[in-house]
C-alpha cells in the first residue's frame, strides 16, 4: 500500500454524506412514515417523500444507525407495484420506548411503548386511585420507571392518559369528574416532576385519554387514513370524544373540544355531575347498562369490565338486551347530532360502545342515519377500535413526537 486514499472512495464517501445531508430534513417524515405503516418498503419511502432513491436510501441508513428502524436487504414489494422489489422496513423491536402511564376511575397502568405503536412490556395495574394526584402519579411513574430498568431500554419520553379535559397551555386536569383530585389539578407538572425524580430522560406530556385514544387510532388502528375521525368511547365512567382533522387533535383554543359527554340524550334521564340532566356521559357509560339491566354492580371487577362482560355473556337476557337497546339509541341520538355538526369521514367507537356496537351493529347505524341531516345516502362508516390499551399508544404518541419531528435532536438529549 502506498498510503494514499482511494479516490473512488472518498468519493463514495463524500457523495454519500452530500445524500444525507439533502435528506437530514426527511428523516422526521421518513421515520413517521415507517411508524405509522405508511412506507412498509424503500420504494414506496422514496415516493412519499419525492426524493431519489439514493436519498431514501441515505435516510433510512440513518433511522437505522440511530436504532429507530431496521432495512431488510431481503426484497418486498407493495401490493399492485412493478419493476425490482425493494428493502423492507419496519421499526425496530429492540429499540427505544416511551413510557406510558393511564389513570382512569378503577386504577392505573404503565407500559413501555415502541415505534409502530408496539407495547413491549406492561406493569399490573393498580385498582385504587389516591385522592392525592401526586401519589398516584408517582406510583405509576415507578412502576414505568422498574419496567424501564427490567428491559434495559432506552427511554425518549413518557406520556401520561387522564380522564379529564386537560386545559392549555398549562396541563391542568379541568374536570376528573370520576376521580377525588382537586379540579384544576396542575397534572402535567406533577407528572413531569415524578419523571424527573425517577430518574427518566426525556420531555412529559399529559393528555384528555379519549383524545389520546383518538390519536392512537388514527395513527395505528381503526382510523388509519381517515381524514376528518370522530372517536367517542365510554372509559371506565362517562364518555368522552375527540376529533383527529387532517392528521392532527383537534383540542380548540385551550384544550378543551369536544366535551361529547354532556350532550344530552334524555332530557328526562339522570342527573349529571355537569349540573344538566341527561347527559351521554351518564346515560351511555358502563354504570348506565348495568342500572338499565337492574344489575347491581359488583366490588370485585371494573364497572366497564361487568358492564363488557355482561353484554358478551348474557346478551339474550331480554332485560340486558331492552338496556343495550337503550344504549344503543341514546348513543345513536348524540353521534347524529356530532356527525351534523361535524361531518366527518369516519367514527370509531371504544370501550363498552364498541361492544355496543358488536352486540347490534344495524340498529345503532340506523339511529344514526335516520337522525343524520343526509340520512343513509350520508351515512358514515361506524367502526369499532381495534387497537387494546388505546390510551396508553395513544400517551406513548406524545412521547415519541419530537423523536418524530426532529430524530437527531430528540435522541440526542436521552440516554439508554
Amino acid at each position: 500500500m502506498n498510503g494514499k486514499a482511494d479516490p473512488r472512495t472518498a468519493g463514495e464517501r463524500t457523495t454519500s454524506r452530500a445524500r444525507l445531508d439533502r435528506g437530514r430534513g426527511a428523516l422526521g417524515p421518513a421515520l413517521e412514515l415507517v411508524h405509522t405503516g405508511r412506507a412498509p418498503t424503500r420504494a414506496v419511502l422514496t415516493a412519499e417523500l419525492g426524493v431519489t432513491r439514493a436519498t431514501a436510501g441515505a435516510v433510512a441508513a440513518e433511522l437505522e444507525a440511530l436504532g429507530l428502524i431496521r432495512v431488510d436487504a431481503r426484497p418486498g414489494s407493495a401490493a399492485g407495484s412493478q419493476g425490482r422489489p425493494s428493502h423492507r422496513l419496519e421499526v425496530a423491536e429492540d429499540g427505544p420506548v416511551a413510557l406510558a402511564a393511564q389513570i382512569h376511575a378503577d386504577g392505573f397502568r404503565a407500559a413501555l411503548v415502541g415505534l409502530g405503536g408496539r407495547i413491549v412490556a406492561t406493569a399490573p395495574g393498580c385498582e385504587t386511585v389516591d385522592a392525592d394526584p401526586a401519589k398516584v402519579l408517582a406510583s405509576v411513574v415507578e412502576a414505568g420507571a422498574e419496567l424501564l430498568h427490567r428491559t434495559g431500554r432506552r427511554c425518549v419520553g413518557a406520556g401520561l392518559a387522564v380522564p379529564s379535559a386537560v386545559a392549555e397551555p398549562d396541563g391542568l386536569a379541568l374536570n376528573p369528574l370520576h376521580l377525588a383530585w382537586p379540579v384544576g389539578a396542575p397534572v402535567r407538572r406533577i407528572f413531569a416532576e415524578c419523571v424527573r425524580a425517577a430518574g427518566l430522560d426525556g420531555p412529559a406530556f399529559t393528555g384528555n385519554d379519549v383524545n389520546l385514544v383518538a390519536l392512537a387510532e388514527h395513527r395505528h388502528g381503526a382510523g388509519r387514513g381517515a381524514r376528518d375521525l370522530l372517536c367517542v368511547a365510554t372509559g371506565h365512567r362517562g364518555v368522552g370524544g375527540a376529533l383527529v382533522l387532517d392528521g392532527r387533535l383537534h383540542t380548540g383554543s385551550s384544550g378543551l373540544a369536544l366535551e361529547v359527554g354532556h350532550l344530552t340524550v334524555n332530557p328526562e334521564g339522570r342527573p349529571c355531575h355537569c349540573g344538566g340532566r341527561g347527559c351521554l356521559d351518564v346515560e351511555a357509560d358502563p354504570l348506565a347498562l348495568l342500572v338499565e339491566a337492574g344489575r347491581a354492580p359488583g366490588p370485585e371487577l371494573s364497572l366497564l369490565r361487568q358492564a363488557d362482560d355482561l353484554l358478551r355473556t348474557r346478551y339474550d337476557d331480554p332485560a340486558v338486551r331492552r338496556a343495550a337497546e337503550a344504549l344503543i339509541d341514546r348513543l345513536g341520538l348524540g353521534l347524529a347530532g356530532l356527525v351534523n355538526i361535524l361531518n366527518p369521514d369516519r367514527i370509531v367507537l371504544g370501550g363498552l360502545h364498541r361492544t355496543l356496537l358488536a352486540a347490534d351493529p344495524d340498529r345503532l347505524r340506523a339511529v344514526v342515519a335516520d337522525r343524520s341531516l343526509w340520512g343513509q345516502s350520508g351515512g358514515v362508516p361506524i367502526l369499532p377500535c381495534t387497537l387494546d390499551h388505546s390510551s396508553l399508544v395513544g400517551a406513548a404518541e406524545l412521547a415519541w413526537q419530537p423523536v418524530l419531528d426532529d430524530p437527531l435532536t430528540a435522541l440526542a438529549g436521552t440516554t439508554g
